[in-house]
């Protein structure tokens, strides 16, 4: 950069060294650019390979300031640049990856076909030991990439490219690799002999090394009642010890609040999700594992949202070691984010809720009240079985969510990562995703996701005994978990109108089954309105947030209109006796009502 100009700054030895360090980042940055047009040249020496190598030459002027008092200006512009280059590295924000574990498990048993291991016929500590053994191996397995499917080869390929963009951006490029519906431990495993193949995880010159990080993500409500067994048994296994122990004996666990409050309403969803978090980092703690939760929470009640800082007061005691992570989807991003003011509030909040809730780092956690997790129980039971009675077992209730519901055209909406269900043309529970599941219920201003079954446990243990009415309501003041439970209920029912959602029903083309499921709704919307308000002691919905109330309040002008506007639309987009023409004409107005509900209720899904 100076050859030719040798005497340039002679005498300012810092700005000579900022030169230098400016046009080694010009040709970083011209590397970067001829790898995007196709160039497959080495990375040359004068380049910053990595962040580190750039934040030591920062640290080295900060260094030098301090040692002859300049900390005035160290402490200045050069801090600032430390803490983004900190933050931030060459990589902006660490990318996730996700995949379902079918996908995995499609992928191994083809892959172990040309080893000669049935995989399929494996029970799961065979499927373990196999597997341990595969990624312990030394030397190189000989797969046959050409003679592979196409959706294995794109599997592999995932990984391959993790390995090249940590080579060539950054090791810290990526955070975890999130595996969808994880069922078994050997999920897990099969993900690491995936990074085995691309050179991510194994053993070189006999030492381990893994330089991935997998967080498998429970989101049934099944799942997560399985979580310690699952769990154990991955951290018993002395492969996946070795593996983790040599890349900071860190474990990721991820918790998904969507998919189990679909599979089994909000209650089952709370609580198990709870108990799951009170057992794994019970399981961490035995076996000196450092173990952060990741939280799956959407934007609606109905997908674990709610305030953050309520959020994350309300996890278990003990759990919250000092981190915490979850996901901010949708509308909340804009919502939270979109102007300095609002993302510094929400930052502060979440952090102070941060602080409180690990105090259990400096005092020993309190423990939790044996009689408020009995009741929990029994409630929790109550509110799955009068879920499931509904959404499992009512004859023609996937019929009255297709039919008194948008769902169907919020999928021909050209927004969300991920098609609206798992298998297309498949209307089950199982197949229709979390997202679109809560935005359709919003939508029609039913918000069932969010409620439905609290109602009915609630009244039936008040009932049980005239002393039990007292006992929620000391839940409700005492207990962090129940009021943001409660709270957040609130909020969803504020949101929902039973006489909007009587004219979605009517879309229904079996009538009568369609009123039958509607007024059974209606029924356990009022239960659910009348309990809360007894045990919140208070006379209307969000009573102790009159500035969230008018909010609230001042939007239905405007909202319940679009409503009306939007029945008519599905009505005449819908009617098959109208020319195709005239049929697609209506389309588009009627996605731009999905948007506008949307915008007004603040909540897809």
């Amino acid at each position: 950069a100076l050859e030719g100009r040798t005497e340039r700054y002679a005498s300012e030895p810092y700005r000579r060294k900022l030169y230098i360090m400016r046009n080694r980042m010009r040709e970083s940055l011209r590397h970067v650019e001829m790898r995007m047009n196709g160039s497959d040249n080495e990375t040359p020496p004068i380049c910053y390979r990595t962040e580190k190598e750039f934040l030591n030459d920062l640290y080295l002027i900060r260094d030098s300031l301090l040692s002859h008092g300049d900390q005035n200006i160290a402490d200045g512009a050069l801090k600032d640049l430390i803490r983004l280059a900190e933050t931030f590295g060459f990589y902006l924000m660490r990318l996730d990856i996700r995949q379902e574990s079918t996908r995995h498990s499609e992928t191994i048993s083809e892959l172990l076909q040309q080893l000669d291991i049935d995989y399929t016929a494996l029970d799961e500590k065979q499927r373990m030991a196999t597997l341990a053994e595969l990624v312990g191996r030394s030397e190189s397995h000989n797969i046959d990439k050409m003679a592979l499917s196409e959706q294995t080869r794109e599997t592999m390929e995932v990984f391959e490219v993790v390995a090249r963009m940590r080579k060539e951006i950054s090791p810290k490029a990526f955070g975890s690799y999130v595996i969808s519906m994880t069922h078994t431990a050997s999920h897990v495993m099969e993900v690491m002999f995936l990074a085995r193949l691309a050179g991510l995880a194994g053993r070189r010159n006999d030492a381990w090394f893994c330089d991935i990080n997998i967080a498998p993500l429970f989101e049934t409500v099944e799942d997560l009642a399985h979580i310690e067994p699952v769990m154990s048994l991955l951290l018993e296994n002395s492969t996946y010890a070795e593996l983790l122990n040599t890349s900071g004996n860190f474990q990721e666990v991820m918790l998904g609040y969507s998919d189990s409050c679909k599979d089994g309403g909000i209650l089952a969803s709370g609580w198990n999700l709870y108990q799951a978090q009170k057992k794994i980092t019970s399981l961490a703690d035995e076996k000196g594992i450092k173990c952060r939760l990741f939280h799956g929470r959407g934007g609606t009640v109905g997908r674990g949202g709610g305030p953050t800082h309520e959020a994350i007061l309300s996890q278990p005691e003990g759990t919250v070691h000092g981190q915490i992570k979850f996901t901010e989807q949708g509308e909340v991003l804009s919502n939270k984010y979109s102007n300095s003011e609002t993302a510094t509030y929400e930052l502060t909040m979440g952090t102070t809720g941060l602080l409180k809730a690990s105090q259990c780092l400096i005092r020993e956690p309190a423990p939790d009240n044996e009689h408020f997790l009995a009741v929990m129980g029994q409630l929790t039971e109550q509110g799955e079985n009068a879920y499931r009675e509904l959404t499992d077992r009512t004859e023609g209730f996937l019929d009255y969510f297709y039919e008194a519901t948008p769902v169907t055209e919020i999928g021909l909406l050209n927004i969300g990562s991920r098609p609206s269900h798992r298998k297309k043309g498949d209307r089950s529970k199982g197949s229709v995703r979390a997202i679109a599941w809560v935005f359709g219920w919003a939508q029609s201003r039913h918000t069932l996701p969010a409620w439905y079954g609290i109602g009915t446990a609630l009244n039936y243990w008040a009932n049980l005994s005239e002393k039990n009415l007292a006992s929620l309501q000391a839940m409700y003041k005492e207990w962090p978990f129940f009021n943001a439970l409660l709270d957040n209920t609130q909020m969803a029912l504020f949101k929902a109108d039973m006489d909007i959602a009587a004219e979605y029903a009517e879309l229904c083309l079996e009538k009568k089954s369609g009123q039958t499921i509607y007024q059974n709704i209606r029924a356990e919307h009022e239960t659910t309105v009348s309990n809360i308000l007894n045990v919140a002691q208070t006379e209307q919905l969000v009573g102790d947030y009159p500035e969230l109330a008018l909010s609230l309040n001042r939007r239905n002008p405007y909202l319940d209109p679009l409503n009306h506007i939007q029945i008519t639309l599905l009505k005449r987009y819908r009617d098959l006796d109208l020319p195709e023409e005239e049929r697609e004409a209506w389309l588009a107005p009627l996605l731009r009502s999905i948007n506008a509900i949307a915008a007004g209720m603040r909540n897809t899904g």
